[in-house]
């Protein structure tokens, strides 16, 4: 499981016009799902994301996580993170999860999310999304699990 994540000061999703999602200050998390992908991925990268220290604490460190400031996460569903771009000029997708298999395990993340973390908003699965946000510092992280 690939996971772009970016601090965000605000960021929004919309399909078709309609907001479907959007935080404040937080993480946007992009979230690309690979064919070996399960459950135990899908727990580490959680707890990832709810606790990579990337918000600045009173030193102006980055050692607060979105736990520690309570902030927003938007996950968006992007199964183009997981494509092959080693050779050729065409991205390959056979590396990414089957469509079945990706939903599954992103609405998995996304009930554990919420089940654990106040604030969880979401776009739409394969829906064509346009993504706004506010990235703030810029601070942007690509983590794999």
């Amino acid at each position: 499981m690939k996971l772009l994540i970016q601090r965000v000061s605000a960021a929004r999703v919309e399909v078709e016009g309609e907001v479907v999602g959007g935080i404040d200050q937080g993480l946007l998390a992009l979230v690309g799902i690979e064919p070996q992908d399960d459950q135990a991925s899908l727990t580490r990268a959680l707890h990832k994301l709810l606790n990579y220290r990337v918000f600045s604490d009173e030193a102006g460190k980055m050692n607060r996580s979105l736990t520690d400031v309570q902030g927003g996460l938007l996950l968006v569903s992007q199964f183009t993170l997981a494509a092959d771009t080693k050779s050729g000029m065409r991205p390959s997708f056979s590396s990414a999860a089957p469509p079945a298999q990706g939903e599954a395990l992103f609405d998995a993340l996304v009930e554990a999310a919420r089940a654990r973390h106040p604030q969880v908003a979401t776009g739409r699965f394969g829906a064509n999304m346009q993504v706004h946000l506010v990235n703030d510092g810029p601070v942007t992280f690509l983590l794999e699990v």
